[in-house]
């Protein structure tokens, strides 16, 4: 039972999820605060001098109305960079590697091919020859 558990675990699809989900994880950290401190200000300063940021609000008087369009493509550009990271150094590669290790599969030596009956009949023929021309030199020696 435990085989067959360590089978699953260290198949190629559990061992790829699992680093993909701890390396994203932390990587969220990073992009997140690339997007809080880069991309926000930027689109902020798009927005024009409202400190919330580009959107508009729907009641001027209460914050709660703000429709936020610089959330929206802060969240779309996390996106992104976290989707290009993790296809980039973990995707790719593994695709490559995968690639590689059935190719050498495939290239390995093909078995021999049983010959036509002809064919091994030529060579059963030729070896019996061989053995009788040997065995009658060495009756020849000893005579």
């Amino acid at each position: 039972m435990l085989k067959g558990f360590k089978d699953f675990v260290l198949r190629g699809n559990i061992i790829e999820l699992s680093i993909a989900v701890v390396i994203g994880t932390a990587f969220t950290a990073l992009v997140a605060a690339f997007t809080t401190n880069i991309i926000n200000p930027v689109i902020a300063a798009a927005g024009g001098v409202n400190a919330q940021g580009l959107g508009f609000s729907i009641w001027p008087d209460n914050a709660k109305t703000f429709v936020n369009f610089g959330a929206v493509i802060t969240a779309f550009v996390t996106f992104l960079i976290t989707a290009a990271v993790v296809y980039f150094i973990f995707v790719a590669p593994m695709n490559k590697i995968n690639e590689l290790t059935k190719r050498r599969a495939s290239i390995e030596e093909p078995e021999d091919e049983p010959l036509p009956a002809d064919t091994a009949l030529l060579v059963e023929i030729r070896d019996l020859l061989t053995e009788l021309t040997a065995a009658s030199k060495s009756d020849e020696t000893t005579r």
